[in-house]
């Protein structure tokens, strides 16, 4: 068994450095999402099981803080609700969990973000959509080529792996870069392009 977890460790370092020609991704949507705060709009976060917990974990990272003390960003993630969910799961349908809400809460200057490590579940895939046709912008977090979603992104940070788990792990990451992106903006650190201003290095 030792030796099977050692594979796996191997695994996620090797997975690791591979995602390293992603920071250029990271720097766009960390830019597209200061951008998006700073005019006054939202960002809307949603994926299933593992994927619907990363969401949530982006929005809390925004909501709450990174590492500084900052202004809350207004992130909200949509499978946290489960009246919501369940409402429309049962009087339409799951692939439309996330759309519906998307169509009722997203518009013009909001930033929508999907999760999937496979690319292919058919209620992100809708939500991203829905995130076009409301105006918003759309970003996702998947593998591979990205599937159908990738369709519907402006932005995609696609982790070169087959593996659910390293996916998973990579998407912790990048999320992580992210907020360490925004946080800095927040709190004054940097520009919008990520820029070091003189007020963070003075005194």
């Amino acid at each position: 068994m030792h030796d099977v977890l050692a594979r796996q460790l191997a695994d996620h370092v090797d997975t690791a450095r591979a995602v390293e020609p992603l920071l250029a991704g990271v720097a766009e949507l960390g830019e597209l999402l200061c951008t998006t705060f700073a005019a006054g709009g939202r960002l809307y976060t949603f994926g299933n099981g593992g994927s619907a917990a990363d969401a949530q974990h982006l929005a809390a990272e925004l909501i709450g803080r990174y590492k500084r003390e900052r202004r809350p960003l207004p992130a909200v993630a949509l499978s946290v609700d489960p009246s919501v969910v369940t409402c429309i799961g049962n009087d339409y349908s799951f692939d439309d969990v996330f759309a519906r809400q998307v169509t009722a809460l997203a518009g013009p200057g909001d930033l929508v973000a999907g999760f999937t490590t496979s690319g292919t579940s058919a209620n992100v895939v809708a939500g991203l959509a829905a995130a076009h046709e409301a105006g918003a912008r759309a970003v996702l977090f998947a593998a591979g080529s990205g599937g159908k979603a990738a369709e519907h992104a402006d932005v995609s940070l696609l982790v070169p792996s087959d593996t659910t788990a390293r996916t998973q792990e990579m998407h912790l990451l990048l999320l992580h870069l992210l907020s360490e992106w925004v946080d800095a903006w927040a709190a004054g650190e940097t520009d919008e392009r990520g820029a070091v201003l003189q007020a963070a290095t003075t005194g």
